[in-house]
């Protein structure tokens, strides 16, 4: 008791290990973890920039208890709610309103190796999960991401690492994910109503077992956008995208990564035209329904562009506008058993490629097939 009197009348205490059980109950804004902790209360802690709180202990588990620790008032410098500097996890909770919702790395000290998100819930922050400095893993699972201006984001030249997504729902944010220096790993999570949903300016992205569903733009995918760097990869397996305004950005309709990868996925009535343009292209089981275009594929703006290499292999081109399938340049891509039925151009558009045979087409307005030899059952 007299030990958490103290905690209570010191404004900014440090969690020691042996004494959490005792002082959890007088955790203020301010103070400096390095013990695990469960609050048994919500903060409500002003906008400034001392974070709320700081996990400074390695191996630190910090369980909000179902609790929020929020932002009050106006804010006068850059706010934080949870600073880390150690590798550690922070789980079952709500983070709302701050300048940066959680924050790793960028101090004196090495930056973690790898921290832990779980079960949180991030609303209306700038950014509510980002990487400062150096070379971290952060691991995002089970979370809420809502209304916040970015939802993972990192520091332009002076942070890489990975972000893993695991089971997470992102709702209503202005840019949902940045793989920036970073590469973007996400497993069965669902994106709907984000402005945009991955912007890709220099690292990778992958997406299994997701929902992509109606948010304004899917990708920004331009390659160069700094003068440098390139979305190396852009992934989409076992991926529903559908009824999104459009797959690319408006004032760029294109998709710029080294290497493209739609596989077993459902690209369903998303609006505006896409072009894909890739060095190597991996397109099988899908089925490309209702879109404002097909898929359109072409190489690199490079100075001396690789010629398109890959396969475009088992997919369904179904009642989109334009063609179904349409490939710009002269290519070593093969076609093969791919159907296209009631597109409003040609069902495949693919001069210069190689003809692996087996593809179909019926019911298309320009007419079925050019470059490879389609049968009409």
């Amino acid at each position: 008791m007299a030990m958490g009197l103290m905690m209570l009348l010191s404004g900014a205490a440090t969690v020691r290990s042996g004494e959490a059980e005792a002082k959890q109950a007088g955790v203020q804004c301010g103070d400096t973890l390095t013990a695990s902790t469960r609050l048994t209360r919500d903060l409500s802690c002003p906008g400034t920039e001392v974070p709320a709180l700081r996990i400074a202990g390695a191996g630190v588990i910090l369980d909000l208890g179902g609790h929020t620790v929020r932002r009050v008032g106006p804010e006068t410098g850059v706010s934080e709610g949870l600073r880390v500097s150690a590798n550690s996890t922070v789980r079952n909770g709500t983070i709302r309103g701050f300048d940066h919702g959680y924050v790793v790395g960028g101090e004196s000290l090495p930056s973690p190796e790898r921290v832990g998100l779980s079960g949180l819930t991030f609303i209306d922050n700038t950014v509510a999960v980002y990487n400062r400095g150096g070379d971290t893993t952060l691991t995002v699972t089970d979370c809420r991401l809502i209304r916040n201006g970015s939802g993972l984001g990192s520091e332009q030249d002076a942070s890489r690492g990975v972000f893993e997504v695991r089971s997470s729902f992102f709702l209503g944010n202005r840019l949902a994910l940045s793989a920036n220096s970073h590469s973007v790993d996400v497993v069965g999570s669902t994106f709907l109503q984000n402005e945009t949903v991955i912007w890709c300016p220099d690292g990778d992205v992958s997406f299994s077992s997701s929902s992509i569903v109606q948010n304004t733009v899917v990708g920004d995918l331009r390659l160069g956008q700094f003068g440098y760097g390139a979305c190396r990869e852009a992934s989409f397996v076992q991926t529903v995208l559908a009824r999104n305004g459009s797959l690319a950005a408006t004032d760029a309709p294109v998709w710029e990564p080294f290497n493209f990868v739609l596989r077993d996925s459902w690209v369903i009535e998303n609006g505006g035209e896409l072009l894909v343009r890739a060095r190597t292209v991996d397109v099988q089981g899908s089925t490309w329904w209702g879109n404002g275009s097909g898929l359109s594929l072409a190489d690199l703006p490079e100075y001396v562009p690789p010629a398109l290499t890959g396969e475009v292999s088992g997919n369904l081109f179904l009642r989109n506008q334009g063609d179904g399938l349409r490939v710009l340049v002269p290519s070593t891509l093969t076609v093969s058993r791919n159907v296209a039925i009631d597109n409003t151009g040609w069902g495949f558009h693919v001069p210069g490629v190689s003809d692996g045979g087996g593809n179909v087409a019926r019911g298309n307005g320009a007419g079925a097939c050019v470059g490879v030899v389609c049968s009409a059952r």
